[in-house]
């Protein structure tokens, strides 16, 4: 498949786009400045140049092209900027959706957060507070948009080296997990129609990624 992956410089993308190529697909970094173009290709993916906060849908649509499937792993960054958490992770999700729909995609895969459907904290944060209201309403409007959808939702992410071993399930208890990890998990779920319609939490573990990914799928 030729697979189109909004946030295409992210760090979890950076790790996702060899293992791509090295299970026969294409991936389609969508990147918003030119400069990141040498260092993606040279990890294999093809590059087009998409601004998620100043495109609309229809800038989506044409940057999605002859894709076959969506990977949103984009985020609005670690820093303070409110605003940014619904610009990128809110509207960024929902434009990439309305985009899939709009040229004839029905695979999207999303890279959420764990627990986001939780009450927040007063003590956390504002910040925190608006990153989790992006992250589920982004997962809210894809379980709702009739794609054939599959929600990853990470614990806190590390720079760790992959380890290969995760736990993944609907309940998973908060915990870490390497970007290498999740970058795995991604590229093996992507192409499995038994992986559609689920949302699974996804922390550091004892399962290596294709055991837990069938665990998961058998127990739905």
């Amino acid at each position: 498949m030729r697979i189109a992956v909004v946030g295409g410089s992210g760090k979890i993308a950076r790790l996702l786009h060899p293992l791509l190529v090295e299970a026969g697909h294409q991936p389609v970094a969508l990147v918003r400045r030119e400069e990141q173009r040498a260092a993606l290709e040279a990890s294999g993916a093809e590059v087009r140049l998409l601004d998620i906060e100043r495109s609309d849908a229809a800038d989506f649509a044409k940057a999605f092209a002859g894709c076959d499937a969506v990977v949103f792993s984009a985020g609005g960054g670690p820093d303070g900027n409110i605003e940014r958490k619904r610009t990128v992770d809110l509207e960024g999700s929902l434009k990439s959706i309305d985009a899939a729909r709009q040229v004839g995609i029905r695979r999207f895969v999303q890279v959420s957060a764990i627990n986001v459907d939780d009450p927040v904290s007063p003590a956390a944060g504002e910040v925190w507070a608006a990153y989790v209201a992006a992250k589920r309403d982004s997962d809210i409007a894809l379980r709702g948009s009739g794609l054939d959808w599959t929600i990853i939702r990470p614990g806190r992410l590390t720079d760790d080296p992959a380890t290969g071993l995760v736990a993944l399930g609907p309940d998973v208890a908060r915990g870490d997990i390497t970007r290498a990890d999740v970058a795995a998990v991604l590229a093996a779920v992507i192409d499995r129609d038994d992986t559609v319609g689920h949302q699974w939490n996804l922390v550091g573990g004892d399962t290596p990624v294709a055991e837990a990914l069938a665990d998961a799928v058998a127990r739905a």
